[in-house]
């Protein structure tokens, strides 16, 4: 006989789950391209490097950004909303396992009553007040013959290890999300100082123009040409402030506060882009957490078709209750005032008119949708990756280019200014040559901005040195312990 019900309990109609093949190619195609120019960009992540593994943004040696990145995981409040997800999807494993096991009730009572003197049970009974105690225990169970409740706590085990991940995911692209605004405003704060010193040039050159007019060498327009181009700078310089205040109120939410309460002091970028670990298409399935929810999210599903077969045989039903009852609270717990009753169910669905059928069809769908979209989150984040690395191996090249071409615009400003003061050429040549000069190192700023983002997110791409060792077991999802 235990042999019979050991075949039972293992009995299970969830085909077997194997994670669903994906084309993966050997490496990915812009590392073969890597010019001399982005070397010192990226490496090659293997699955022991550390780089990543945690604080991945100290990386970038900024101490403010460190500070503010701690906060995230903190005072996020979408953060917060996964978190409670994942607390969800807990309890909703501990709520299936409970039902493989017996429910056991009690409903202890005192009844008090009178009976009519004429009535005929009052003449056998004696008549007056009755009063009656009982404590009765009622205990069910209903044995998961065909793995239906197995099935269901294996469905939500792997939702929770999906909402897990998808916290994860959550955090990842908050810090990656702060790090490239906070690059972003420094960025700002560069143009700003930029446009500070162009106006004092500006402003100098002006001076220079009215001087050169009221002795009789330059004329009015040169003057007037001189103003316009220092108005026009501080109008810039102030237009600048509009985007560096949208940046800190983002960051503000990001970590958590009102942007008001909130405040960045203005300071160059200075920084430049670390070599971002890059990993091989294959550990990639392994280290970003957007690919483990979709990927457990499948393994659910397969769970889920299993249930749903389960429900073409009977479910058998077990009872049993015992009570003491006694008219007398002194006998109440005396043997011989014990009652009980044992007993066993059975039932099945005999017509359902292809519900069962249908609820089938509609699991094995639902299957075949999560494979889709996991295999078509797997293709985006192989673009992602492909796309950073490509951005960084084309911004390196362009960063030297545009070095070179601020280099030959400051030689320019510097002959075209000299020509001016000799009385060769006028005042247009100067402020062509100075205007050239400003977009050039306007340009060269902005491209350095796109090199740190352009890192941010082939950090976030590369899953940010998460693995899926990390996803809480089932066994750790069944404690108290709700950290994933």
């Amino acid at each position: 006989m235990f042999g019979t019900w050991s075949f039972f309990a293992g009995c299970s109609f969830a085909p077997k789950y194997q994670r669903p093949a994906v084309q993966t190619p050997a490496a990915f195609k812009e590392l073969a391209l890597k010019s001399p120019a982005a070397t010192n960009l990226w490496k090659i992540a293997k699955p022991t490097d550390d780089d990543l593994h945690g604080k991945w943004w100290e990386m970038f040696t900024n101490a403010q950004l460190n500070a503010l990145e701690e906060q995230v995981a903190i005072s996020n409040q979408n953060g917060a909303a996964a978190f409670a997800n994942f607390l969800s999807a807990r309890a909703m494993v501990r709520e299936a396992r409970a039902q493989l096991f017996p429910t056991l009730t009690a409903n202890p009572a005192v009844t008090r009553s009178r009976q009519s003197v004429g009535s005929r049970s009052s003449s056998l009974f004696g008549g007056g007040t009755l009063t009656d105690y009982s404590l009765p225990l009622d205990a069910s169970w209903q044995p998961d013959l065909w793995g239906r409740i197995r099935n269901t706590v294996k469905g939500n085990s792997f939702e929770a290890q999906a909402t897990a991940a998808d916290l994860q995911n959550v955090c990842l692209s908050a810090q990656a999300e702060l790090a490239a605004d906070f690059f972003q405003l420094r960025a700002q704060d560069a143009l700003k100082q930029l446009f500070e010193d162009a106006v004092h040039a500006y402003r100098e050159s002006l001076d220079l123009t009215r001087v050169r007019f009221q002795t009789g060498i330059a004329s009015d327009q040169d003057v007037a040409q001189a103003e316009v181009q220092l108005q026009t700078a501080e109008a810039q310089a102030t237009n600048l402030g509009i985007l560096r205040a949208q940046l800190e109120h983002a960051i503000a939410i990001l970590i958590g506060q009102p942007p008001a309460t909130f405040s960045i002091p203005a300071e160059s970028l200075s920084a430049t882009p670390p070599a971002a670990p890059a990993t091989i298409p294959s550990e990639l399935l392994e280290r970003r957490p957007d690919i483990a929810a979709a990927e457990r999210r499948v393994a659910e599903a397969n769970a889920r078709i299993g249930v749903a077969k389960a429900a073409y045989y009977p479910n058998v039903t077990l009872s049993a209750s015992g009570a003491f009852q006694s008219a007398s609270i002194s006998s109440l717990l005396n043997w011989s005032s014990r009652v009980w009753s044992v007993g066993a169910g059975l039932a099945e669905t005999i017509f359902d008119v292809g519900l069962r059928k249908a609820t089938v069809e509609q699991f094995r769908s639902e299957y075949d949708n999560t494979v889709a979209k996991y295999r078509q989150t797997v293709l985006t984040a192989f673009q992602q990756v492909e796309d950073d690395l490509s951005t960084l191996r084309i911004l390196a090249h362009q960063v030297e280019q545009q070095e070179t071409v601020v280099k030959s615009s400051e030689r320019y400003l510097n002959l075209a200014s000299d020509r001016y003061k000799l009385g060769i050429d006028s005042y247009l040549n100067v402020i062509t040559a100075q205007t050239t000069y400003l977009v050039n190192r306007q340009t060269l700023v902005n491209l350095r901005t796109q090199q740190m983002t352009a890192s941010v997110q082939l950090v976030e791409a590369s899953g940010g040195g998460w693995g899926v060792s990390r996803l809480p077991t089932p066994r750790q999802l069944l404690s108290m312990n709700p950290t994933p």
